[in-house]
């Protein structure tokens, strides 16, 4: 394990020819996407749910975009532009546009909190999923960004059937099955783009893809209030790396 995190350091340190070609474009990108989720937010009154998950959406995205297009040293720079953007709007707290945008109401007291541990763990699961799964780590990266991006939105306009999960922090939580069925149809989608990508052919992908899609339901479901960016990549990607190679 030590070996591989070693290998992983080495290809994922990004070059002066990676900082200059991808630190000024997606720093621009990371602010505007604040700055239209924080403006949907304070000025258009759009609810937590909603711009919590556009910005989510957008990173997700554009981490796999940059794997894709330039490789895995782009990815960890974005991560880094991203993680320090994020955590400047947690100190600069209540009331910042921003802030306010990804912040749950409902993870009061402990709004910056919910912040910072669904961010933690969005590197966590990314830099595992390289590691344990090289050239799959973008099935998780899209499946957590498109499957938990679509789901709170859902279960928040059409969340009927509740149920409680594990929570952080002492901060009550709970998801719907209206929003698990959500992650299971955009998961869906998401692994099948992601292996068609990757180079499997159409019918292993859809298979593939129906694995994925049903592990990464079932592990969101009873993640932890805050973890589920780290679970659902993990098992996205381990999942897509092992049923592959099974077909």
């Amino acid at each position: 394990m030590l070996e591989l995190f070693k290998t992983f350091i080495n290809e994922a340190m990004p070059d002066s020819r990676t900082i200059l070609l991808v630190a000024s474009s997606t720093s621009a990108f990371i602010i505007l996407w604040s700055l239209l989720s924080g403006w949907l937010k304070i000025s258009k009154g759009l609810k937590t749910g909603y711009t919590r998950k556009i910005f989510h959406f957008g990173i997700f995205t554009m981490a796999g975009v940059l794997q894709i297009c330039i490789g895995l040293p782009a990815v960890v720079l974005f991560g880094v532009l991203t993680s320090t953007w994020v955590i400047y709007a947690v100190l600069r707290g209540e009331g910042y546009p921003f802030f306010e945008a990804i912040a749950r109401e409902s993870d009061s007291p402990r709004r910056g909190f919910f912040v910072i541990i669904p961010l933690l763990s969005t590197a966590l699961g990314g830099v595992a999923s390289n590691i344990l799964f090289p050239g799959y780590a973008i099935v998780g990266y899209l499946v957590a960004g498109w499957g938990d991006a679509i789901a709170e939105p859902v279960g928040v306009r059409f969340g009927k059937h509740k149920y409680k999960v594990p929570s952080l922090g002492g901060v009550p939580a709970v998801r719907s099955i209206e929003g698990s069925s959500a992650v299971l149809i955009s998961g869906f989608a998401a692994s099948f783009i992601s292996l068609m990508i990757i180079g499997l052919s159409t019918a292993d992908a859809l298979l593939t893809a129906s694995a994925v899609a049903m592990s990464a339901t079932f592990i969101e479901a009873i993640s932890n209030h805050g973890l589920d960016n780290l679970t659902v990549q993990i098992v996205a990607s381990g999942v897509a790396f092992y049923f592959s190679r099974m077909l």
